[in-house]
């Protein structure tokens, strides 16, 4: 699929859990995961996919490059940053997917933009760190068969998380977000958009308008086994009634559900140390 597990693998791609005050100012390793999960959102249809990517954390005291993506240390308010987000997404062939036989292949996802995050909540237990964080990411989109990039328009996907550290298990992450998704006309006719070459007598040609496309729930879990792995495990629930797009002949069901695993494993890590007592989310 092309944007549901993405966030869920983050969780494993970027970030190793802290074991002390002191983390590595550089980190370089390999993270990968895989789940099943929707074709495409509101399929009827899942599909078994898997992912394994090289993966690089730079923890600067200005810049950082981590699981949120690359982000600004200069606070714009208290308890306000902004930083560049990054997602992606799974690909998905046409002749796997029954509704959309003879219609060209969903391609790989790439999205990148800014977010605005405001942190509305922080919590007073020490043992067991946790805080309220609302997200504003807009995003480019874009696809690619590796042999070309074609650019799918923008999204909007504000949420809200709450996530607490040591939970069952020392330096162990637990998150839990609800959000929506907006799209304009190019990414969602990217999805349910059926050109006049493309129809049939049960699939008629379509164009997608811009706006509403879902609400979902994702639930994800990291633990760490060791110094250097960390596994996590997610899932996701998504609601599309009331889609902007729903009369579209490839809207094919209200709900969709993911479940994923990941790994990631660092191999190489930088003599300097930042001290992160005082941001233990980062």
């Amino acid at each position: 699929m092309t944007r549901i597990i993405a966030p869920l693998l983050f969780c494993a791609l970027a970030a190793l859990p802290a074991r002390a005050q002191q983390l590595p100012v550089f980190e370089v390793g390999v993270a990968g995961g895989g789940g099943t999960v929707p074709a495409y959102p509101a399929s009827s249809q899942n599909q078994t996919r898997g992912l394994v990517v090289p993966y690089m954390i730079y923890r600067g005291n200005v810049l950082r490059s981590d699981d949120s993506g690359l982000r600004a240390r200069a606070s714009l308010a208290d308890d306000i940053e902004l930083s560049v987000s990054a997602s992606g997404g799974f690909h998905a062939a046409s002749s796997d997917v029954t509704v959309r036989q003879g219609m060209p292949d969903l391609d790989w996802l790439g999205e990148i933009g800014p977010n605005l995050r405001f942190t509305v909540w922080r919590g007073e237990n020490e043992a067991s760190p946790a805080r309220l964080v609302v997200d504003t990411p807009v995003r480019a989109v874009f696809s690619t068969d590796w042999s070309s990039i074609s650019f799918r328009g923008f999204t909007f996907a504000p949420d809200i998380a709450y996530e607490r550290l040591n939970v069952l298990a020392p330096y162990a992450r637990l998150r839990v977000s609800a959000g929506v998704l907006f799209g304009t006309n190019q990414y969602s006719d990217y999805f349910y958009g059926v050109d006049p070459e493309y129809a049939t007598p049960w699939r008629p040609d379509y164009h997608a308008q811009a706006g509403y496309v879902g609400a979902r729930l994702t639930v994800s879990y990291r633990l760490p086994i060791t110094e250097r792995l960390s596994v996590v495990a997610g899932g996701r629930v998504e609601n599309f009634s009331g889609a902007t797009n729903a009369d579209s002949p490839l809207y094919r069901s209200q709900w969709n559900g993911s479940l994923v695993v990941g790994f990631a494993f660092s191999l190489w890590r930088s003599e300097a140390r930042v001290d992160v007592s005082s941001q233990p989310f980062d």
